[in-house]
């Protein structure tokens, strides 16, 4: 039975009252879950002896244009896949009950987080690390597990908890993908059936690159170039970026050296926003 809590409260006494040989694992997310969240809870259950997640859609992290408002909540079907997971707990606060009335403290990392998303997204990781260090502070896990898929929040999360002295460890878990490649995403069931028939070019963009930098290419723009004709295969995809950075730093490169390189995507499709990424040489 998945544990259901509430409010900052019951969790704080829930946590109390593991004994304290038991390792936490944690896996935050904003709910609409899918096969991707659920590899993150069984990573999180290999990973240690009992496993929380959370779901809080965080308003700190969306913009003034952004889908805050119609972002799915399927709560009651979620639950029923954490039950079923046998996932031992369940944070659900209130937005009212995360940020007190008068809340004025933020979180800001101020490298990792500028560029990419950082720049198309002004305050969304600062909304991010934010709410992540409250939930740590809260939930006091030993392991946090993030999807890959997200790969500047894991960045940008990894970098606050060096600098701040976090006590968790954090652990990656892989991109899960549609059969065509699609990465899986809550926000896929906003795509139209034209939009989601396009939007495996994405991936294809990235594996395209990938297979040119077997060949031996190396130069950045190079590589970016080949992804970006991949994308303009559709009129459908507009792309926001197409990027190929160091892998910890998210720093520009000139070329691919022996640390290997993150190419990173964004892209509308109508209004929806995908995000997808892949790990080149180097530790990938």
């Amino acid at each position: 039975m998945t544990h259901i809590l509430r409010d900052k409260a019951a969790l704080r006494s829930w946590r109390a009252a593991l004994p304290p040989d038991r390792r936490l694992g944690f896996v935050p997310t904003m709910g609409a879950l899918h096969d991707g969240h659920m590899s993150l809870m069984v990573q999180a259950r290999a990973a240690s002896d009992v496993v929380i997640t959370s779901i809080f859609v965080n308003p700190l992290q969306f913009g003034p244009n952004e889908d805050l408002s119609r972002y799915p909540r399927p709560i009651e079907a979620d639950i029923a896949r954490l039950e079923a997971a046998g996932v031992d707990a369940l944070f659900l606060p209130s937005v009212e009950d995360m940020y007190p009335q008068g809340a004025s403290t933020l979180v800001e990392e101020n490298l990792v987080s500028l560029p990419l998303c950082g720049a198309e997204r002004p305050g969304h990781f600062r909304g991010v690390t934010t709410v992540v260090l409250k939930l740590f502070n809260l939930v006091q896990p030993h392991v946090a597990v993030f999807g890959q898929k997200d790969a500047q929040q894991c960045a940008v999360i990894e970098r606050m908890v060096r600098d701040l002295d976090v006590p968790v460890e954090i652990k990656r878990g892989p991109i899960v993908r549609e059969a065509d490649g699609l990465a899986l995403s809550s926000r896929n069931i906003y795509l139209s059936a034209e939009d989601r028939a396009a939007a495996p070019l994405i991936f294809e963009s990235l594996k395209t690159a990938e297979k040119a930098f077997g060949a031996g290419e190396r130069d950045s723009a190079t590589l970016a170039a080949i992804g970006q004709d991949v994308l303009a295969r559709s009129g459908r995809i507009k792309p926001q970026y197409w990027e190929v950075r160091d892998p910890e730093s998210l720093g520009a490169i000139a070329t691919v050296g022996a640390r290997g390189a993150l190419l990173a995507v964004a892209a509308h499709l109508g209004t929806t926003r995908l995000i997808d990424n892949l790990l080149l040489g180097g530790d990938a």
